[in-house]
C-alpha cells in the first residue's frame, strides 16, 4: 500500500492518468570501447504498485482533469509574466517596453439576449424587455434563432485563427508606415512580440485576449527604438484590426468574408483599469490570460468537452438548443466537399474552431515545454533523492550534449489504458485531501 500512495502522489491529483506498460533500461557506455556496461537503473510496469506507469494526462480543460488543467493555467501564468516583468530568461527592462492588452471580438451574427452597460456600472434592460442575471441561462442566446447567422458563426470560428495571422502581418505593416520605415527596414528597427488566447463568448462566438509587446530587433533582451510608444502601437493595432479581412467560401450564391467586430478594446498596461477597478498590472493581465487558456466551448456555451462520432449523439447530451444548432451547423457544412480542409465535423464540438487556444511568439518569453522540463528535472531530482541515490549535480548544456552521448536508454511503452481503478480513486482523492498547494500565483 506505501509503495501505491507514492506511485499515486507523483500524479499529484490527477483524475485520468495514462497507464503504460512496458520496460525502461539505462546503460553506461565506454566511449572509447563502445562496450555496453551493465544497467545503471532499470523500470518495469510489471515491478509498479499500479501494474503500469501511470502519467499525467496533462488535459488543459478543466471539465476533463482540474489538477492537469490548474497546472496548465499556472503555466501559462508564467509564461505571461515573464514577457511582461522578465524572468526565466526574459530580461528585467522589458517592463519598460511599450505593452498593451488588447481584445479582439466576433461580428454581430444576431441581436441575442445581453446585459448592456449604462452609466455608473448599472445595467440596462436587454432587447426583450427583461435586466438578466449573470447565470442567466438565456444569456448569449439568439432573441429570434431563426434569423439568427449560424452558418456565419460557424464558419467565423473556422476563420479565426487566419484571420488572427492576417492581423499581425498589417500590424507590423502598421508600426512600420507609422515609423516611417519599409517592411524590410522595420526588421532592422523593431519586433512585434505577442501572446494570445481565445476565449468563447457566451454566444459562442471566438474573440481573442493578447499581450502584444514593442521590443528592439531581436526581441525582449534589445531595447525598442526611439520612436516606439504605447499609444504609436496602440494606433496600429486599431487600423490593422480594422484592415485584416479573410475572405471565406461561397456557399449557395452566398459570398463570407470574415473581419473583427466592431468592440475593440486597447489599453495600455498599467495605463487604465481592468474589470470593475482592478487595476491593469502585470500580474492582473497575466492572471486574466490565464484563466481562459483552461476553458474551452463547453465552459461558456455549455457545449461539448470531446469530439462526436455521431451526429445522431447529440438525443442523448443535455445541451442548450443554441450549441445543438451550432454544433448541428458545423456538422452539416463539414458534409460539403467545397469545405473540407476546415474539417468541420472533427471540431464541431469546438463549434468550427479548431486553432490552439494560447500561442505567442518566439520571442516573447519562455515556452511552456521548458516550464513542463524545468518540473519534470524537479521531480527526477526529488524521486532520486527518494531512492537514496547521489542527487545529479548541475551541469551546462555542453555536459548534458555529452552526458546523453555516453548513456543508453532502450525503452518499450504500449498503451494500457485510461484512468484509475476504484480502489486507486479513492486513495488519490485521500491524497489530494490532505495535500498543500504548491503556491497560488495569482493575485
Amino acid at each position: 500500500m506505501p509503495g501505491l500512495v507514492r506511485q499515486l502522489a507523483t500524479l499529484d491529483g490527477c483524475t485520468r492518468p495514462i497507464r503504460l506498460a512496458g520496460h525502461r533500461t539505462e546503460h553506461r557506455i565506454d566511449t572509447a570501447t563502445g562496450e555496453i556496461g551493465p544497467a545503471l537503473h532499470h523500470l518495469d510496469s510489471n515491478d509498479l504498485p499500479a501494474g503500469d506507469l501511470l502519467v499525467r494526462c496533462g488535459n488543459r480543460r478543466t471539465t476533463r482533469c482540474p489538477t492537469c488543467a490548474e497546472t496548465y493555467r499556472r503555466d501559462t501564468y508564467h509564461l505571461i509574466t515573464a514577457g511582461l516583468r522578465g524572468g526565466k530568461g526574459i530580461p528585467d527592462r522589458v517592463t519598460s517596453h511599450p505593452r498593451v492588452f488588447a481584445t479582439f471580438t466576433a461580428p454581430s451574427f444576431g441581436p441575442v439576449h445581453n446585459r448592456p452597460s449604462a452609466a455608473g456600472g448599472r445595467t440596462r434592460p436587454c432587447r426583450c424587455g427583461r435586466h438578466h442575471d449573470q447565470e442567466d441561462a438565456t444569456l448569449g442566446t439568439p432573441l429570434s434563432p431563426d434569423r439568427y447567422d449560424y452558418e456565419a458563426a460557424v464558419l467565423w470560428n473556422a476563420h479565426a485563427g487566419m484571420l488572427w495571422r492576417r492581423f499581425t502581418i498589417y500590424l507590423r505593416r502598421e508600426i512600420a508606415r507609422r515609423a516611417g520605415l519599409t517592411q524590410r527596414e522595420f526588421a532592422q528597427h523593431a519586433r512585434v512580440s505577442f501572446a494570445k488566447v481565445a476565449e468563447y463568448q457566451k454566444r459562442g462566438a471566438v474573440h481573442f485576449h493578447a499581450v502584444i509587446r514593442l521590443d528592439g530587433p531581436a526581441g525582449g533582451g534589445t531595447p525598442p527604438p526611439h520612436w516606439a510608444s504605447a499609444e504609436l502601437l496602440t494606433d496600429a493595432i486599431k487600423a490593422a484590426a480594422a484592415h485584416a479581412t479573410v475572405a471565406g467560401p461561397v456557399l449557395d450564391g452566398r459570398t463570407h468574408s470574415f473581419a473583427f467586430g466592431r468592440q475593440l478594446d486597447v489599453r495600455t498596461i498599467k495605463g487604465t483599469d481592468l474589470d470593475g477597478g482592478t487595476a491593469l498590472t502585470d500580474r492582473a493581465v497575466a492572471a486574466y490570460i490565464a484563466k481562459y487558456a483552461t476553458k474551452g466551448a463547453e465552459t461558456a456555451t455549455g457545449t461539448l468537452d470531446r469530439p462526436l462520432k455521431f451526429v445522431a449523439e447529440l438525443a442523448g447530451l443535455d445541451i442548450s438548443p443554441h450549441a445543438e444548432r451550432l454544433i448541428r451547423t458545423a456538422w452539416t457544412l463539414g458534409a460539403r466537399k467545397d469545405l473540407e480542409h476546415h474539417r468541420l465535423r472533427a471540431w464541431a464540438h469546438m463549434l468550427g474552431f479548431r486553432g490552439h487556444f494560447s500561442t505567442k511568439t518566439r520571442r516573447y518569453s519562455t515556452t511552456l515545454g521548458a516550464l513542463r522540463e524545468a518540473r519534470a528535472q524537479w521531480r527526477r531530482l526529488q524521486a532520486a533523492i527518494a531512492r537514496g541515490d547521489a542527487p545529479p549535480q548541475p551541469h551546462n548544456q555542453e555536459q548534458e550534449q555529452e552526458q546523453d552521448e555516453t548513456t543508453l536508454v532502450l525503452a518499450h511503452w504500449v498503451y494500457a489504458g485510461t484512468g484509475l481503478s476504484p480502489a486507486e480513486q479513492w486513495l488519490s482523492a485521500s491524497l489530494a485531501a490532505t495535500s498543500t498547494p504548491e503556491g497560488e500565483v495569482t493575485p
